[in-house]
């Protein structure tokens, strides 16, 4: 269902790109009113709000709408665009997101959760980079990590998931497609896009997660980048979708030990959905994009084809090793011990 309660802002903020911000929600009464109130008050106020409800059981979508109203009545000078879509079941994460995306009007679209918190100022920095960087296509940020009463947990969502000096430097440079070969660093809840990347990276492959599909596509056709700043409180609880995987020691020593056949028909089946959809993208990414996302699907290939007896994985292992797979589109000795040693 689709309900208007307004029109976008004047002022000084009408000379920047109309923001839309695409919220999913799924059983979120518990967090959303805090979410909502931080994308209502932000600085650079947003010119509608879409929100795609997966078939919540708690009430989520009229929550919305009395928050909302609440806050319009609040602030009556200050008018938002609401559009409420309700699915009548599930859809997943990341079709819902693509249906929450594919309705955004505005020139710009931030994602969010509906359980974190944003700092006022997220809109306008965001917004001031696209304004002064025309290629670019995508822009994430760092985050806060918290707690699920809100308290900070004293690391940020870049740092655990061991996004090293390198990889920084590297996308800053314009080299974020390499680095997304290798390993995903973009997470959803800290992202702004341009609405134009929507339209090309439609449909979304069912193998991909929704971030990691519109970084690479940027990526490939594109400029995308980060800011360093930690402009989201990432709350972290036992009811998140998707949350952050830890990538210190004990998290590694622990991958060891799980079965590998389900992750590695995970990373073939996205390094061959992309490899499909490469030259129907638009524009067509660069020659030499072009052969690293076939190499990269080869050697997702090869992995996926391992042996079960781990004695005769070396032969195979090395050979991806000297041919610079593992360098190129994994973590490099990290994935090799894992392909020598973990279970099916």
């Amino acid at each position: 269902m689709t309900h208007s309660t307004g029109s976008g802002s004047s002022g000084p903020a009408a000379s920047m790109p109309r923001v839309s911000v695409a919220l999913c929600t799924y059983n979120g009464s518990e967090f959303i009113e805090e979410q909502l109130r931080s994308i209502l008050d932000q600085t650079l106020q947003a010119s509608e709000i879409v929100v795609s409800d997966d078939g919540s059981t708690d009430g989520t979508p009229a929550a919305v709408d009395r928050i909302v109203a609440a806050w319009q009545g609040e602030h009556p000078g200050q008018p938002v665009t609401l559009h409420v879509i309700r699915n009548p079941a599930p859809l997943g994460v990341t079709a819902n997101f693509e249906q929450a995306l594919a309705v955004c009007t505005g020139e710009l679209i931030a994602l969010s959760d509906q359980d974190d918190v944003w700092p006022p100022e997220r809109l306008a920095l965001l917004a001031a980079e696209f304004q002064a960087r025309p290629g670019l296509q995508l822009l994430h940020t760092d985050a806060r990590l918290v707690d699920e009463t809100g308290r900070p947990i004293g690391r940020t969502l870049l740092a655990t998931l061991g996004v090293s000096a390198a990889d920084r430097a590297a996308v800053h440079a314009g080299h974020a497609f390499d680095i997304l070969l290798r390993r995903n660093i973009v997470t959803g809840a800290t992202v702004m896009l341009r609405r134009e990347l929507v339209g090309r990276a439609r449909p979304f492959p069912a193998a991909w997660v929704h971030d990691e599909w519109l970084a690479i596509v940027a990526a490939a056709t594109g400029t995308m980048d980060f800011l360093d700043d930690a402009l989201v409180d990432y709350r972290q609880h036992g009811g998140n979708q998707i949350g952050v995987t830890s990538l210190d020691a004990a998290g590694r020593l622990s991958r060891l030990r799980t079965p590998r056949t389900l992750r590695n028909s995970r990373l073939l089946a996205r390094a061959e959905a992309l490899d499909e959809r490469a030259l129907g993208l638009m524009p067509v990414p660069v020659d030499s994009y072009l052969r690293l996302i076939t190499a990269k699907a080869a050697h997702e290939r090869a992995r996926s084809a391992l042996p079960s007896a781990r004695l005769r994985r070396v032969l195979p292992v090395l050979r991806q090793w000297r041919t610079g797979g593992y360098a190129r589109f994994g973590l490099g000795p990290q994935d090799v011990l894992r392909d020598l040693v973990q279970p099916l």
